[in-house]
């Protein structure tokens, strides 16, 4: 083997991997029989990024080459770039060792398109198929399903992957139409739904036959770049709720849009990474799965974007102050959840120690409230209510004077696995 050609190999497809975000590994239950590696149903040990970006795994394409000219994406064919492909055994030997190094504990393999969909798909699942058979490999492996690829590809990855993704690209139909003329979103659409569909035929016939091979047990996701083309804020969210319902898609992943190219039909190189955006639309995500919101109340007509200084919850409390203040010990879980500064687990401290006395500001602390927003939208068991006849605008500015963000701008950087 040349060391010196998979190393730079390595290098490329590495770096040109980096751009997808889409990687998480929770929530697979691959078992090990005796063989090399192993992912809990817990996922499997993660490393992040400053701005939470998973790099635990071994991240590569398996080749850069691409049949596309998509103006967003670096490995487009009209881009001037260094190309580089894997074989399949050279991918395969680089999980093995760099799993063995202590180095990763699984693998998300990802490629270009070359030659034709299915081409390209097949040569993903021979990977997978050759850890899981060859190497007895049961550590976690995430395939990046490619658009167009046939229904019976689609189900032969699910067979070897724990996870499935194929990437939404960008959030608008006129979107994609600007940027990659080329594709049709309808060929993002299909092994999403043959994903699904043999998810749940396999829920169901588990149920009767237990014998039955394991499905993609992590589910499928997808991702989305945002701030390539004008989409609003409400034009992405509400296409994430439609995958989420629509596919069953355990996540849906934003990525700020880095500037790649000198095309006047994208931002300009040098412009700003949105980072910002990026948290937010993750925070928005975060409160329609898990604290009852309806996308309708954070984002609409009069609403279309969410706002850069304040998180998303908070935003939708100022405009709706005439339903606050709620006092805490007698409001429900639902309506806890809607208060700035109540987290779920401050929520479900606030029901199990109610139960046992009224609930003042002191108990709050100890709780770990965030009171320097919570105190705006609560009563408790004091005299004391922080709002009085503060407008919007007045509690908003005491609350940005009080508080600092932990937030940073850093870009998202690919693990060194020679550093």
């Amino acid at each position: 083997m040349n060391y010196d050609r998979i190393k730079e190999k390595l290098n490329i497809l590495a770096d040109a991997a980096k751009y997808d975000v889409s990687c998480s590994s929770s929530g697979s239950n691959r078992k090990n029989k005796n063989g090399l590696g192993n992912s809990s149903g817990t996922g499997i040990c993660h490393s992040y990024t400053p701005d939470g970006r998973c790099i635990s795994l071994l991240k590569i394409l398996l080749t850069n080459h691409c049949i596309y000219d998509c103006a967003y994406c670096v490995t487009r064919k009209s881009n001037d770039i260094k190309r580089a492909a894997f074989k399949v055994q050279e991918v395969v030997d680089l999980t093995i060792n760099f799993y063995r190094r202590n180095y990763i504990e699984g693998l998300f393999l990802s490629s270009g398109i070359f030659k034709s969909p299915d081409h390209t798909m097949e040569r993903l699942i021979r990977v997978a198929k050759k850890l899981r058979e060859e190497e007895n490999f049961n550590g976690y492996i995430h395939l990046k399903s490619i658009p167009g690829a046939s229904d019976e590809l689609m189900y032969e990855a699910g067979l070897y992957a724990d996870r499935l993704s194929v990437n939404i690209e960008i959030p608008t139909r006129e979107g994609l139409k600007l940027l990659a003329p080329d594709k049709d979103r309808k060929d993002f659409l299909k092994p999403m739904k043959k994903v699904r569909n043999e998810i749940d035929k396999y829920k169901s016939e588990k149920k009767i036959i237990k014998s039955t091979p394991t499905y993609a047990p992590a589910g499928q996701s997808t991702q989305m770049i945002v701030g390539a083309t004008q989409e609003t804020d409400a034009e992405v969210m509400y296409t994430a709720t439609y995958l989420y319902k629509k596919y069953n898609m355990k996540r849906v992943y934003y990525s700020g849009y880095i500037p790649i190219s000198y095309d006047s039909r994208l931002p300009a190189i040098g412009t700003e990474v949105p980072m910002m955006r990026e948290n937010r639309l993750y925070q928005t995500d975060w409160l329609l799965r898990f604290y009852g919101f309806s996308i309708e109340e954070l984002l609409n007509k009069e609403h279309p974007n969410l706002e850069s200084d304040i998180d998303p919850k908070l935003s939708w409390a100022l405009r709706n102050l005439h339903l606050f203040p709620i006092d805490i010990n007698k409001a429900d879980k639902q309506l806890l959840a809607r208060v700035p500064g109540l987290g779920m687990k401050s929520v479900y401290k606030i029901l199990s120690g109610r139960r046992y006395r009224k609930l003042g500001w002191e108990h709050l602390k100890k709780m770990g409230v965030a009171l320097n927003r919570s105190k705006y939208f609560i009563t408790c068991s004091s005299r004391n209510f922080e709002t009085k006849d503060y407008t919007p605008q007045q509690i908003k500015q005491r609350i940005l004077s009080e508080g600092h963000s932990k937030y940073q701008k850093t870009l998202s950087n690919q693990l060194n696995l020679f550093g």
